[in-house]
């Protein structure tokens, strides 16, 4: 066989095998698998009694809760000797401590509060002031039997830490202390009621205390010591209390009322307002209103606002008008739980 029968020999071959070609789609090459290739066995059911090695578990419902929040706040400024547009060089430093806790269980609830504040200012030139003070320890059992209203039985106590001063000029123009006119127990007020209590809605409370019992202390014979201490005068007291005695207990009417609330997710208001008016002495009622407005500026920055408002007859050091404290501040605010 010659070359020539060589070749039309491989080109009939190659025209045979392009003829039977095909186009084939590869979908058609997918096979699926087969149904059912893991086969799964039914567990049979069956119900029998079990043996517990332990039946009683020691499970317990805690039905404490507790909230406790502090901070401390401080603010300075200063001046050079001539600056020309005013000021006065000064330091102010607050401290705040809350803790409550409360116990909740079906229609019987107790509640524990202690609020502690001071803080103190410098002005250059000045003593140092007190800037707050404050000790603040309420208790308080109710029962319910209705959706919004208890019985309750309350013991609060209430007074200050540190002494404070009337302060005046000196004989040669210097900053000086006047008087005492107050110091830890001087005055401290103890209180006991009982009466109703209303939650009008979630966050504030209001209690009527038609029976309240009050005793007033005055420990310090150097507070409001009148000029002249041999003869005061036929009717000199002190925060109610005659002198030279340090005791007063009183029967009386009370209102209080508790806020407590957020206003928005970083902005929480708490106030506290007491009526209390004897009831052998109607005009001389007294008022008491503190208020905290309180913005988070962050998970420990805080700006908080306080006001108090005080009017207390009792307290002739004041000329019977309304008593009045204002301050604003940014610190430190630490809450936990959060």
């Amino acid at each position: 066989m010659n070359v020539r029968h060589l070749l039309v020999a491989f080109f009939l071959t190659g025209a045979f095998f392009l003829a039977n070609a095909q186009n084939y789609d590869l979908n058609d090459l997918r096979q699926a698998p087969p149904k059912n290739s893991l086969p799964v066995r039914s567990p049979q059911m069956s119900i029998h009694d079990v043996e517990v090695q332990d039946p009683n578990l020691n499970l317990k419902v805690n039905y404490w809760r507790n909230w406790t929040a502090f901070g401390i706040n401080a603010n300075q400024a200063s001046f050079s000797d001539n600056w020309q547009n005013g000021g006065v060089n000064s330091i102010a430093v607050g401290l705040t401590f809350n803790t409550k806790f409360d116990y909740t269980r079906e229609n019987k609830n107790f509640t524990s509060e202690l609020d502690l504040k001071y803080g103190k200012v410098k002005n250059r030139d000045q003593l140092a002031r007190k800037a707050n003070d404050r000790i603040l320890w309420d208790n308080k059992y109710a029962i319910k039997f209705a959706k919004k209203w208890s019985f309750f039985a309350s013991l609060t106590f209430e007074s200050q830490f540190d002494k404070g001063y009337q302060y005046g000029t000196g004989s040669q123009g210097q900053d000086s202390i006047f008087k005492r006119i107050s110091n830890f127990l001087a005055p401290g007020y103890l209180t006991e009621s009982i009466g109703l209590e209303v939650l009008p809605f979630t966050g504030l409370s209001i209690r009527f205390g038609t029976g309240t019992a009050r005793q007033t202390f005055v420990m310090d014979d150097l507070v409001l010591v009148p000029d002249d201490p041999n003869n005061p005068g036929a009717d000199y007291k002190r925060f109610g209390v005659d002198w030279p005695k340090t005791f007063r207990n009183e029967l009386a009417f009370q209102i209080v009322a508790n806020l407590d609330r957020n206003l928005s997710e970083n902005i929480n208001i708490k106030a506290r307002y007491a009526f209390f008016a004897n009831y052998g002495q109607w005009g001389d009622a007294s008022h008491r209103l503190d208020a905290t407005l309180t913005a988070r500026v962050s998970r420990v920055i805080s700006v908080t606002l306080n006001g108090i408002g005080l009017y207390d007859p009792l307290q002739e050091e004041a000329g019977g008008r309304l008593q009045t404290a204002q301050s604003l501040a940014i610190g430190i605010l630490y809450k936990f739980p959060r």
